[in-house]
Formats: structure tokens, sequence, C-alpha cells
């Protein structure tokens, strides 16, 4: 279920002005914009369309946002304003990660008084937020012009996917592989960032539990499988049923630790101890909304989160592993770890063996045709960065969201495993030689549909720069 389907976007409003300015002329641009965005389907919270006009007024709204639980600030200027009052809001709202749009109203040029004085007030209040470090937005627009609610909505949009990652729990099974530093994560970074927390859970008990995993549980996820996988049969049943043991066991894991993804080392362990391949009950955490990524990666698994905030449908990481500079086109493929329901409905979903491993169970499937969003959490170096921990130096990192967008197209399935032939909105060859460039990550994170201006807003209130890349 979509996110917005369970409950509208929760917006608190506050429309600012001062009683030396057109104080009815104000009333009805906050009348007007409150009736706006209802309309919309916005929830509207907050003051609303009464008028803040002292510091008393902008207490008793500090008050209410401290315990508000909303998706965005909307800082009205419904008539001129000295920033204080502004500031005293977005202050309250830069803590819990809310995201701030300045709101500014036009007015007529009559040769007359100027009665509202409304785009001076953002100005300042802009200005004041710069220098605080506080992320904002703004908008230059008549409460019923559909930009202001189009800005507004994808606004609300990225402060749900923020605060639905703050305080999230990802759970870590084990470490990722040598030479995969891809994967590698900074807990604490991360809850600076995102209020994400990671919980280590070690392997060993995780193997143990997947092979102690109680048959009824196995045997549910079986009927699962064979519901969507026809050929369920003709793959190794001990090696299948442990694939279900492995499901169970990171099923009540997530459960029992309230955990809202999961990284799993996931070779060779799964393969070498249980016999087994993890991905077939990775494919279905993802679609169960809990995203799950392999090789011990929190970082592409937090990415997923934020895309799965975003779009209310699964998201997983893949790899790209081609390019094809004369149809302009890439493939993005993973082991077998995608959602079932990303799989193109005219093709067969096979259960299948692992293409090295040589064991099952995972899925097999061309990525389905439309339009995706594509992003990565970029962990780099900063400059002071060392690499000799003898001398008590920590390494440092800096952070950007790589978001892009292309279309996947109908194919057929190009490696074993699951697979998609996608068109990059830029030329496949200036992608991959952005991302050799960049140094970027080998997992990028992937969603259906067009998220990419909700991504740019979730970055800019992270306070993370945005690279323009896919």
């Amino acid at each position: 279920m979509r996110g917005d389907a369970i409950y509208p976007l929760t917006v608190a409003m506050a429309a600012i002005a001062r009683p030396t300015f057109d104080v009815a002329l104000a009333q009805s641009v906050a009348d007007e914009a409150l009736a706006c965005m209802e309309r919309s389907g916005l929830r509207v919270v907050g003051t609303g369309n009464s008028l803040i006009m002292d510091a008393d007024g902008a207490a008793r709204m500090q008050d209410a946002l401290r315990s508000l639980e909303c998706d965005l600030l909307v800082l009205l200027q419904a008539s001129f304003a000295d920033s204080s009052m502004a500031v005293t809001l977005a202050e309250i709202a830069a803590l819990r990660r809310i995201p701030v749009l300045l709101w500014a109203a036009p007015e007529a040029r009559t040769g007359g008084r100027l009665r509202l004085n409304s785009l001076c007030g953002v100005n300042l209040a802009g200005h004041a937020l710069m220098l605080r470090r506080i992320p904002y937005d703004y908008v230059l627009a008549p409460p019923h012009d559909p930009t202001a609610l189009t800005k507004m909505i994808t606004l609300a949009r990225a402060g749900r996917a923020l605060r639905m990652l703050n305080g999230a729990v990802i759970g870590l099974v084990g470490e990722y592989p040598a030479g995969f530093d891809t994967c590698a994560y900074e807990a604490d970074d991360l809850k600076a960032l995102f209020g994400v927390r990671v919980e280590r859970i070690a392997l060993n008990e995780v193997l143990q539990e997947s092979a102690a995993a109680p048959q009824p549980e196995r045997e549910r996820f079986l009927r699962r499988v064979a519901a969507v996988a026809a050929n369920l049969h003709e793959l190794d049943t001990t090696a299948v049923r442990g694939t279900a043991g492995v499901y169970a066991a990171l099923r009540r894991r997530i459960e029992a630790g309230g955990l809202s993804g999961v990284a799993v080392r996931c070779w060779p362990e799964f393969f070498t101890e249980l016999g087994c391949a993890a991905c077939g009950a990775m494919s279905l955490l993802n679609d169960e909304r809990c995203p799950t990524s392999c090789e011990a990666d929190v970082n592409g698994t937090v990415t997923s989160l934020l895309l799965q905030a975003l779009s209310g449908e699964p998201a997983f990481i893949a790899d790209l592993v081609s390019i094809e500079a004369s149809d302009d086109s890439g493939v993005l493929w993973h082991c077998g770890l995608a959602p079932v329901s990303m799989a193109d409905p005219e093709a067969e979903v096979l259960g299948a063996i692992h293409s090295n491993r040589k064991l099952p169970l995972l899925f097999e499937f061309p990525l389905k045709p439309g339009r995706v969003t594509l992003a990565r959490l970029h962990r780099r170096p900063t400059e002071n960065f060392s690499t000799d921990a003898s001398n008590g130096a920590k390494k440092s990192y800096a952070y950007a969201l790589v978001i892009g967008s292309g279309e996947m197209l109908r194919a057929e399935k190009s490696f074993s495993g699951t697979s998609g032939v996608i068109r990059f909105d830029r030329p496949a060859i200036e992608v991959f030689d952005t991302i050799m460039r960049l140094g970027l990550e080998h997992h990028v994170s992937l969603t259906y549909g067009n998220h990419c201006e909700a991504l740019r807003h979730a970055a800019r209130v992270a306070g993370i720069p945005v690279v323009e890349m896919l």
C-alpha cells in the first residue's frame, strides 16, 4: 500500500504578518491558501490561517511544532515581517528534520501603497535561515497557483520519507566481504544524517536460527514461492527448504528487533554452511517493504529505504553490468533478490540456482517496463581523511546523494538472475563515465516511478549535496 493512501500528507502552516501592513488583505491571502491546500488533499495543522503577528503567536506555534506529526512546515509570508518569527519556527523544524517552505505572495503594481511586501519578508527569512544553516525552499505564487501546491506536495513527500527514516533500525548480519569497500558504512554518520541506527547481528546466530527454523514456517514460505514460480519442484528440495529457513530466521529477527531494513553477508557462508542461497528469502523481504541488501551493504539498504518511503513501493539494489553504446542502453542486474512484484507480467518467473554457486533458491525474471528512479548514498573521504590509524587520526567522510532516472524497457532477460534493460535519461556512455570518475559504489537502488525531485528535497533537508548522474 502506498504511504499516501494510509493517511494524507500533513503540513503545518504558519501565516506570518505585521499589523502595520494591510491585515485584511493578508488574512484573505491566508484564508485562500488554507482552502487551496485542503482542496488538494493536504491535511493542514498548526495555526492554519490565523495570522501570527507577534512573539506570543510565534511561541504558541513553536509549542505546537514540538509535538505535531507533520511532513512539512509552510511559512506563508502573508505580509512583510522581520525574520525573527520565521527563525523561531524553522529552528524547531530543523531539529525534527521537517522541511521548510517559505511562501511569498506576489503583489499587483498599483502605483499606490505596498500593501503586503511579502516578497521582501521572504527574502529576510531566507537570509536568516542561511546564516543558521537551516535548509529551506521557497515559492513565489498566489495561493491558487498549482505551482505552489505541486512544490508543497513534493516537499511534504520528502519530509515524510525523512520522518520514516528517523528512528529506523537497519539490521546488519555479518560483515561485508573482503575487497567490497563499496559496502562499508559509518554508523555515527547515518545517525547524524538521517537518524538511522545500525544493529549488528552475528552471522553465525542467523545461520543457526535458519538451520533450526520450524517446519510450519518453512512450509508457508514454500507455498508462497510455489504460487509465483511454477518450476519449484524441479529444484533441489533440501536447498530450497534451506532458503525457506533463512527467510524464517530473518523474518523473526525483523519482527523482534523492529527492523526497517536488513543488510546481509549473503556469501559464502549461506552456501557453504547451509547449502542454499539467501537470495530468494531476501526477494520476499523486499516485496514485504523491508529493504534487504546483499553483501552487507548498509548504505545500500538505507538508500532503498529512502526510495521506498518516497514511492510507497518496493526498492532493491542492483549492479550496473552492461553498457551498449549502439542502442544507448544499460543493464541493471543482481543474482535474484529483486522483489517478484517487479517482474515483467509478460515474462515467466522461475525459481533458479545461483549462477556461480549452483544452489537455489533465487528468482529469475526480467524487470517490468516503466519509469524508474535510481539513487545511491555515496560516501567519499574528506580532505583530512587519513588511512594511517596509528597516529590516532580518524577517517572522516563526506556524503552525497547520487540520483537519476530512466525508462526500463521491455526486453528478454539479459543474464541469469534478475535483470532489466534501461535507457537512462542521459547517454549511457556518459553515465558510466560519471560512475567511474566519481568512484561510485557498485550498488544502486531502484524503485518504479519518478521521484527525483523529492529526492533532491530530501538531500537538501539532510544537508548533503546531490549528484545528478544516472
